[in-house]
Formats: structure tokens, sequence, C-alpha cells
């Protein structure tokens, strides 16, 4: 099967139209994926009639049918997608013993057995023939950080773009969900706009010189010139920043960006008035620090000591940013200004805490490849003369002595590169003729070269996964993996093992993997995967409430995030068991993350390896304040809403919504009834009951910790309009299998002495994740393969990972 010819978006690249190109990427439904309705499915097992109307049909008929289930008028016509799923939950209640109930007929083993073996096998045929036909996902695009990542690593640049796409759809459990990537004219014009700025800024690296940058500012530089306004004071040779709520206080105008680019931030600071047993904790950011841009980027942060310390952090600054530096720990005492402004001498009479800035420099870089590079990728052989005698804008003349040939070698290799995979002398056809009728009315061949990888940037087979129902080719499966592990397009290694047709062997994946997780870019897996599977990319979503949780701060939010992204990262290193997702004995604290869980003996600015003890109550997953805060809506905590997460995000149990015509449960902040009286009502509901058995045992679990990830006891209530200590928390509950704990602890323990469900439920959110689409009933089986081959590897975190990559589900569309 072949792909739709380009030719009817010519005229989109010369901005003529843009409907041509929605064209091209409707075509792809039909012509690259072979869109079509499926066949009917196969008739229902014999057993349906005897089983349903004998243990079903008395409650599942007629208008009074529980739970709206009437078994008679359910079609078996597996195409319907409402069918599928309906008899898919007629199998999983049977299956878990929930149906029949258990007042009713005892119902033979055997009987069970043979229903659920025929169904399973029925439902999975169905399904199997479906995807042989259309494949198991349909058109998978490129995420905005997938893109981002793929024009970085072909291009050879680094600048920021997914922020200039459309936000992903809000819905799905992974942003990889194809059938959640709409494309309308919006997202194709956002499209062309971020392929522009990515060429833009590769052909600048390519032929214009060197833009190195770099400039040293003593104290005095980086302090305030006037008398009341918000940059440091210059007190005893050093820019003074003392600290205090006081909003974009400690911004550094100096510092300002004339050109969006990396920079390089180096500096000396030391703590002044240091409290006695810590320092002073501070933030590095950037920002426009003015009231009509409030938002600021996230640097890094740091503890000053009395010892002077130097240090080294990468920053992006957009053009007219500045870094801002200040103290930023809400335990500190803080200095009062009056006016909204800072005066000179106003700060120090306060013995407030503060810092001390030595000197700063600023350097320009670049986190892509370096310019040879990027000249080799782009113009490769094309002579580059750079007229430098306007130094603000020097110029690049491009010559070839044979610009054809020169075009047709630089198209084919890039569109190579662009598409992941090779390509034929007529599939780039279209993209050489363009450039060189370019050439042919006067452009410079540099014009040229960029008007036609524009069009290749255009095409569906960059923007789009090529991916054909059955097996996946070695090209494919090498971008399946790239994307998986490090978010982008494959290198040179993967692509060598693709076109030697080594990637559907066991052995060479299991070397690619280690290849590439111990790869620099392999690092980011942990960050980019949790993003997502953990919602770590909600982090900041909401913010606790000041009043309630006044020790809380940006640098806590931070570190919280270091903690669990280090945490899975050395399960993953060390290949340990998944049962450290909700148990272990240790994880990765600096000192104010430490000093907010109120645990000793942490004394180091970088997070470090701290062992726990079940005292801590800090041990896995459900210890960590990035799940709790992300759990919770920065006010109060709910059992539901935390309970429902633990069990879809780690546990593996799907909760499906909750009726409509059942009420939310709020927390009564008069501390008259508890969350846990209040939840009586939905456990006592039918309609209710067979979920919050799944829910409220991990719910309840986390009770003790508040919606700012801190240890309590009791719960909070109003009194006379002020926040006292109300009830005492009961974390105690019962299994769904009828195991009880009275603690956070005991459930633990309970929930890692069986870790087959969180391995299985790991090795799901993986496939989900590197396929583009949610488990089907049809992929039970191969989960249930994966798990069985890692029990004899201790349920190892990086052996599902291989395991994964190896599955029938994995190599397959």
């Amino acid at each position: 099967m072949t792909l739709p010819k380009v030719l009817p978006t010519l005229e989109f690249y010369g901005m003529r139209s843009t409907f041509p190109f929605l064209l091209n990427i409707a075509l792809i439904a039909s012509c690259f994926l072979g869109l079509k309705f499926a066949n009917a499915a196969n008739d229902a097992p014999e057993i349906f009639s005897s089983f349903l109307g004998k243990h079903c049909y008395e409650c599942h008929t007629g208008k009074s049918s529980e739970a709206g289930l009437d078994l008679k008028k359910l079609g078996t016509d597996l195409s319907d997608a409402k069918s599928f799923a309906a008899w898919v939950r007629v199998f999983d209640r049977v299956s878990a013993h929930e149906m029949p109930p258990k007042d009713a007929e005892p119902v033979p083993k055997k009987t069970v057995e043979h229903f659920l073996e025929s169904t399973s096998k029925w439902l999975s045929e169905s399904q199997l023939a479906e995807f042989k036909e259309l494949g198991r996902i349909r058109a998978r695009r490129l995420t905005n950080f997938q893109l981002e990542r793929t024009l970085h690593d072909l291009l050879g640049i680094d600048i920021p773009l997914a922020s200039e796409m459309p936000d992903e759809p809000i819905g799905a459990e992974f942003t990889t969900y194809s059938y959640s990537q709409a494309m309308s004219h919006f997202h194709l014009e956002q499209h062309l706009k971020v392929v522009d700025l990515a060429l833009d800024e590769a052909f600048r690296r390519a032929t214009i010189g060197a833009d190195n940058w770099g400039r040293e500012f003593t104290a005095k530089q980086i302090s305030r010139t006037q008398k009341r306004c918000r940059e440091p004071e210059f007190i005893d040779q050093q820019a003074v920043v003392w600290s205090s709520r006081l909003v974009f206080y400690g911004r550094l105008p100096a510092t300002e960006a004339a050109r969006s680019g990396w920079y390089r931030v180096r500096f000396r600071a030391s703590a002044l008035n240091k409290p006695d047993k810590h320092g002073v904790w501070c933030t590095v950011r950037t920002g426009a620090c003015v009231s009509s841009a409030p938002l600021f980027g996230w640097v890094g942060s740091f503890e000053a000591t009395e010892e002077p310390k130097e240090l080294t952090f990468d920053a992006w600054i957009p053009e007219g940013h500045m870094l801002e530096i200040k103290p930023a720990d809400r335990t500190l005492a803080d200095a009062k200004f009056a006016g909204g402004q800072a005066a000179d001498g106003e700060g120090g009479p306060q013995n407030v805490p503060g810092i001390g800035i030595d000197w700063l420099t600023l350097e320009r870089i670049h986190h892509g490849s370096d310019q040879a590079t990027v000249r080799q990728q782009l113009l490769g052989g094309i002579e580059v003369t750079i007229d430098s005698n306007d130094r603000r804008r020097p110029t690049a003349k491009l010559t070839s002595k044979t610009s054809e040939q020169d075009i047709r070698r630089l198209m084919t290799g890039f569109a190579e590169r662009a598409f992941r995979r090779p390509v034929t002398e007529s599939e780039v056809d279209q993209y050489v003729t363009l450039a060189i009728e370019s050439v042919n009315t006067g452009e410079d061949i540099g014009a040229a070269l960029r008007l036609g990888y524009r069009a290749i940037l255009c095409s569906p087979r960059f923007l789009y996964l090529y991916e054909q129902p059955g097996e996946l080719d070695d090209y494919a499966i090498a971008s399946r993996l790239s994307y998986l592990l490090w978010s982008s397009q494959p290198d040179q290694p993967l692509t060598d093992a693709a076109e030697k047709g080594q990637l559907r062997q066991p052995a060479m994946l299991d070397k690619q993997v280690e290849r590439m997780l111990k790869a620099p870019r392999g690092r980011e897996f942990i960050a980019n995967f949790s993003a997502q599977w953990l919602e770590m990319s909600q982090i900041d979503f909401t913010e606790p409430d000041a009043k309630l949780y006044n020790d809380f701060d940006i640098v806590v939010q931070n570190s919280m995030l270091d903690e669990t992204h280090r945490f899975l990262q050395t399960i993953l290193d060390e290949n340990l068991n998944v049962k450290n997702f909700v148990d272990s004995d240790f994880t990765f604290l600096n000192s104010r993350l430490a000093r907010y869980y109120k645990l000793d003996n942490v004394d180091r600015d970088e997070m470090i390896r701290v062992r726990l003890t079940p005292e801590d109550r800090r041990g896995g997953l459900l210890g960590q304040g990035a799940v709790l805060k992300v759990t919770a809506n920065g006010t109060n905590t709910s059992p539901v809403v935390r309970g429902v997460w633990i069990a879809n995000r780690i546990l593996g149990a799907h909760i499906p919504p909750p009726p409509e015509n059942v009420p939310a449960i709020e927390p009564d902040i008069r501390g008259a009834k508890t969350i846990r009286d209040q939840l009586d009502r939905h456990r006592n509901d039918e309609s209710c009951a067979s979920c919050h058995v799944i829910i409220d045992p991990p719910g309840f679990a986390l009770e003790n910790f508040d919606a700012a990830g801190r240890w309590r006891d009791k719960y909070l209530k109003l009194d006379n309009g002020r926040l006292k200590p109300g009830a005492t928390i009961d974390p105690s509950y019962t299994l769904q299998d009828g195991r009880s704990f009275e603690d956070l602890n005991a459930f633990k323990k309970l929930i890692a002495s069986r870790p087959e469900p969180l391995a299985m439920n790991i090795a799901e959110k993986l496939l989900a994740y590197g396929t583009g689409g949610p488990i089907t009933f049809s992929d039970r089986e191969d989960i249930e393969r994966i798990v069985d081959e890692v029990s004899t590897e201790n349920f190892g975190f990086r052996s599902i990972v291989k395991a994964v990559v190896k599955s029938r589900v994995f190599l397959s569309k």
C-alpha cells in the first residue's frame, strides 16, 4: 500500500490555499490507513441462551431490569461499539464473581468457566478480525511534544516549539491516543507556523556566523539604579535581596535578553541572616517581571548558606524577559516594604533572611547540534559565503555548481530522515521539482531548499506515523520504540538495525532498549511518561490555599516533582520490583522537602537518596507530595477522587464514571459529619457499591495526607470563623477481597504483597502510551503473557519495559 501523492498540496506550499493540505490529510484516512467498515461479528456462543436464560434473565430483562441492562435486547453484532462494550462488562462482572449475585442460586464452577471461555473467545476473535483489517488504532500523528523533539533532532535546533501549537485535547489518558488527535484548519495553520519557525532557526544557524555571546555583571551592575524599585540593593559589595512577598522583587533588568535563546547563568551567592537550622532557599526564574505579564518560567532553586557558593543554571530566556533571583521559602520571616516598592536601606534593619550576589555571568549556548552539524544536515556540500559587513544583520549567499544534483541529493536525504524510512525517487520527485522550479525562477538555492524542506515537513508522512494493519515493518518498529523511549525520531543505530531487518529479534530489541535508556535522552523517558501516567504535568494546576498551607511554596512543589522523577528512575535503573510503587524503603529528598515532610538528617540542596522507615510514612508513590497534590484541589481532599486516581493509575482497576443521578460528595468543613459518614449513602446504593468497594480503600488509606501533601491526624473544622482541629481521621477499611487494614502502612503492605496487578497495570500503561490506543479486550491475553514473563525476573520495572516492547501488541498495528 502506498501513500497518496502529495501533488495536491503544492498550492498549499505556495500559500495560495490551505485546503489542499487538508484534503491530503483527509486522504490519509482512506489510502494510508485503508479505512472501511469491518464485517459483522460471528454468532454468539451456544452457551449464551442456556447460561443467560438460567442465571441472568430473571433480573436483566424487561423495563425493570437491574442496572438498566436488558440482555434480551442487547444485540450480538459486535461491530457495534456499544454492544461490544456491554458484553465485555457482562464478562468482567461474571469473571469477578460479582454476577450472578451471591444470594442467587449457586452456579457450577465448570459452567461459569465454560461461559467465560466461550465469551472470551467470541469477543477476542471478533476484535482481532477487525484489527487485522483496520489495525488496532487508526491514524496516529505526532503529539505536540513529539513534534517539537522531532524537529529539534531533524534540524539540529533547540528552540521551544510546543507552546506555539494548539493545546492537546483534554480527556484522553495519554496525548498519544489516536482517537483524540483532532486535525482542523487551525491545527494546520499552526503546524505551518511551527515548521516556519523551525526552518528559520535552522537556516539562521546554518548560514550565519556563530552567535556566541557572553557578559559579566558585577554586583553593582545588577543592583538597583533608583531609590524605590524592585531590583536588589547594593550593600557591602553585594547585590542583596531580602525575603519578601513583594512580587517581582529580585528582578535583574541588566539580564534582559535582547534575543530569545538558551543562556547559561553563573553566579556566586551567600545567605544573609541565615536561620539557625537551615539555609535560605531561593528560586531562579525568568519573566518580563511586570504586572502585565505575571507568569514566570522555572529555572531552578538552591539553598544559600553563609559560605558563598557558585551556581550554574541553563535557562530559556525569551526576548525582553529577564532573570529573577530571590528567597522563596515561605517559612522565612518577610521584610515589609511600603508603597509596593523597596527602598535602599529599608530591608536590612528588619533583620530578615536574604541573599547576597557577588557577581553573575550570562552566556548564550545551544542544546542542539553545533553549527557545523546543522550546516551539513541542511546544506551539505553547498558553499556558504557570509557577508558580515553589517554586524547586526549579516547575510549569507549560497552557491552550487550543480544545483539540480545537490537539490535531489539533499532533498532525498532530508525526506528519508523526516519520513523515518527509505524513499523512492518517485516519492521525492514532487518536492525536488518544487525546489528546482524555484531556482529556475531566480531564487537562491538556499531559499529553494527551504521551500522543499517546508513541503516535506507538511507531508502526512512526516506528521503521521506510517503504520499499516498487521505486523509492523522494521522501520515502523524503530519509530514506535523511539517515540516510546525518546519522544522523537529514531537515531542512526536504530535506523541501521531496521535496515538490516533485525528489529523483530527479541535479543536486538533488548539491546536497543538498554542502549536507549542509558543514553542521555533516555533519562527523559520517566519525566515524559509520568507527566501523563501520573499526571505530573498537572502539578501546578492548583495552588494550595496559602492560609491553610502556609509552608507550601514553589520550591517545595518542584522538589516534590524531582522526588517522583528520581524515585521512578531508580526503580527503572535498578530493575526493582514494581511493588516499590506502593511501598518502598527509600525516596529522594533535599533539605527543603525533608523539612516540609518533617524528616531529619537531610542537609543538601540537591536531591539525595534517603532511607525510610515505616514511621516516616513516605515510602512509595502513595506518600510522595507530587502524587498527593495532583489528587487534591488545593483546599481539601476527597477519598473518592484519590481512590479513583489510585485505582486507575497505579492499582490497575478501571473505574467507570459515576451514575448521573448520584450527587458528588463535598467535605463538610463544619466538621458535623465526616467524609466516611457521608459516603455511607454511596456504599449502600447498589449501583454505586460495586465501584466504591474498589475506590474507597485507597481513598481512605491516604486520608491522613492533606491537599498539600502534609501528614495530619485530624480534619479541620470551622469554629466561629476559625479553622480548628476536628474529628480524628480513620484510614481503616477493607479491600475488595476481604482483607482489612488499619492504616496506610498496613494498606501498602497488603497491596505490595501481590505485585501481579501492579505489573499488569504498568504494562497496560506502557502499551497504551507507546501504541497510541487504550488496552482492548483482545490485548488482555498479551498483558497476561507479559506478567508471566516478568514474574521470573522479580517483576522488575525495566523487565516490564522490555517485555512490552517485545509483545505482539507493541509490534503490530
